[in-house]
């Protein structure tokens, strides 16, 4: 049986947050003087003298609005990579505990828990990328704390079966966190649904890919509230800065557009997939629920270098267990679908 204060590290536990003067006084006033700003405004056309909500409670509870969730169970980060990173810090204890990643996944996983001092042990995906539900249970100690699924997947693209998912969440007693960066183009329903029925399911996901909004660096954590406080008692006091704020804010009014490109972007994505069959050097091509596609070439390097030099770039997965000869090419608009096709072309009858 899950139980949280089993897996929080004893300095979490007793950790008293920084308070700031916008969590002290969360009222309107006419006169702040409370947090050393500069009251004679900013050097630019709007004014960021003052600091941001510490909680940015409005994007919460517009994007509660949106996923159905409420705002008490949402956490904001710069980025799903802050999400990860409070993940670690707060549940694995340094040279202590560990994780579990099933590569070819999401390289930040790793990367934080190197950062961390935490243990890494990879379980790879199966053939057909799926979980080696069997692999993990046997990884699994009693200093297994987390385990990072990304579904859809990077960088293979394929959504994880969802009963194997719902297996690992149901027999371990640790967290599972379900990354659903690529989820608005995945046919597979999200997991946030689930979170009134696994105590132990972190899921996270992104303004960064389907919303357009990678410059921003607005990410999402989806929990129960005794994990959502958690996060919020360990993240910097203004992690979201107020034009993030306000950006995200302004384009989450816009469901209907995004929900137009997505269509777009999938529509492109078939397109694109059928033209680079066509090509003798394709030898396969993912089943992708993403904006991206996994293809396996007979040359990926030579491939890559060679558009590389046309000023096309795509992704050289060559290097990585089980992605060897594969290239990772995002879906972009027509004419930059058309100007990868055209260059290939080149290639072929070279």
């Amino acid at each position: 049986m899950f139980e949280l204060n089993t897996i929080i590290r004893p300095n979490i536990k007793s950790l008293k947050p920084y308070s700031s003067a916008r969590d002290e006084f969360k009222g309107e006033a006419s006169v702040y003087l409370d947090a050393n700003e500069n009251a004679f405004g900013s050097p630019l056309s709007t004014n960021y003298h003052r600091y941001p909500d510490p909680m940015a409670y409005a994007v919460k509870m517009r994007l509660s609005e949106i996923k159905g969730v409420p705002a008490r169970n949402i956490f904001l980060g710069n980025g799903s990579d802050e999400a990860i990173d409070i993940l670690f810090r707060s549940f694995c204890n340094p040279g202590v505990d560990n994780v579990i990643i099933v590569p070819p996944t999401y390289g930040m996983y790793e990367v934080s828990a190197n950062i961390n001092d935490v243990e890494i042990k990879r379980i790879n995906l199966t053939e057909e990328y799926q979980l080696n539900l069997e692999g993990i249970a046997e990884a699994i100690d009693k200093n297994t704390k987390l385990i990072f699924i990304c579904s859809p997947n990077n960088p293979t693209g394929n959504s994880i079966n969802r009963e194997d998912i719902e297996t690992l969440l149901a027999n371990f007693n640790g967290i599972v966190v379900v990354d659903e960066a690529y989820i608005n183009f995945s046919r597979q329903k999200t997991f946030i649904q689930e979170l009134t029925e696994y105590a132990n399911l972190v899921v996270l996901q992104t303004l960064s890919k389907a919303w357009g909004l990678a410059a921003l660096r607005v990410g999402m954590a989806f929990a129960s509230e005794e994990i959502i406080e958690v996060f919020n008692r360990v993240k910097p006091p203004y992690n979201i800065n107020e034009a993030s704020q306000q950006l995200a804010l302004e384009a989450l009014q816009n469901v209907e557009k995004i929900n137009n490109w997505i269509k777009e972007i999938l529509k492109e994505r078939d397109t694109l997939v059928l033209a680079l069959k066509s090509f003798d050097f394709v030898i396969d091509i993912y089943p992708s629920d993403a904006n991206f596609i996994l293809v396996k070439t007979a040359d990926a390097d030579g491939i890559y270098k060679y558009l590389t030099e046309q000023g096309i770039i795509v992704r050289n997965r060559n290097k990585i267990k089980l992605c060897e000869g594969c290239l990772r090419i995002t879906v972009g608009t027509f004419e930059e679908n058309q100007a990868l096709i055209n260059s290939l072309k080149k290639l072929k009858n070279d």
